[in-house]
């Protein structure tokens, strides 16, 4: 049995049927084509399937879609300038398979008017070589988004605190480190 459900993913109202026991990270990758949130362990314990659930982040992988029904996601996609992706963190493959926004039925694609800016984060991100092979980046993006939204100078000890959830399989923090507080630099000028 579906169920219907409405999620406001990266600032789009998304209906979509799904089963009771569809995980989050499964019904944005397949149901909505939102293929920049990784699953790397399926157990909550990578921090690769972190998207921002209400501005909070969450493991995708371990939420069932129907379970937040109603809520704004924010995922490595809606990082960006207006909710766009950015070309150098968007996965590849990521059209719709059948999900359609609210309201209108259309099929839910990725608009072409959508700025291509990068957030502080990304750019940060990608500038101070934090990337590595990139699985785990889109869980590490949306946590340190939330982490300087909530702590915008952090130190040493709380960025490494704020990205002890999210594993790098590469096993380069230092890159990673130094891209969260460039970051904060540059939240700080846009500030």
């Amino acid at each position: 049995m579906e169920h219907e459900i409405t999620l406001v993913v990266n600032g789009t109202a998304r209906r979509v049927g799904v089963p009771a026991r569809r995980l989050l990270s499964d019904c944005l990758r397949h149901d909505l084509g939102l293929t920049g949130t990784h699953v790397g362990c399926e157990h909550g314990v990578c921090g690769c399937c972190t998207v921002l659930l209400d501005g909070e982040p969450i493991r995708s992988c371990l939420t069932f879609a129907v379970s937040v029904d109603g809520a704004e996601i924010t995922t490595v996609e809606g990082l960006g300038g207006e909710g766009a992706p950015s070309p150098g963190l968007r996965s590849a493959g990521s059209a719709a398979t059948g999900a359609t926004r609210e309201g209108d039925g259309s099929r839910a694609t990725e608009p072409a008017s959508r700025s291509e800016a990068m957030s502080a984060v990304q750019r940060a991100f990608a500038e101070c070589h934090g990337l590595q092979c990139g699985f785990c980046t889109p869980g590490f993006l949306c946590t340190v988004t939330a982490l300087l939204r909530d702590n915008p100078a952090p130190t040493d000890e709380e960025v490494l605190e704020g990205i002890s959830g999210n594993l790098c399989r590469c096993t380069g923090y230092q890159n990673i480190v130094k891209a969260v507080h460039r970051a904060a630099e540059l939240l700080a000028e846009e500030a």
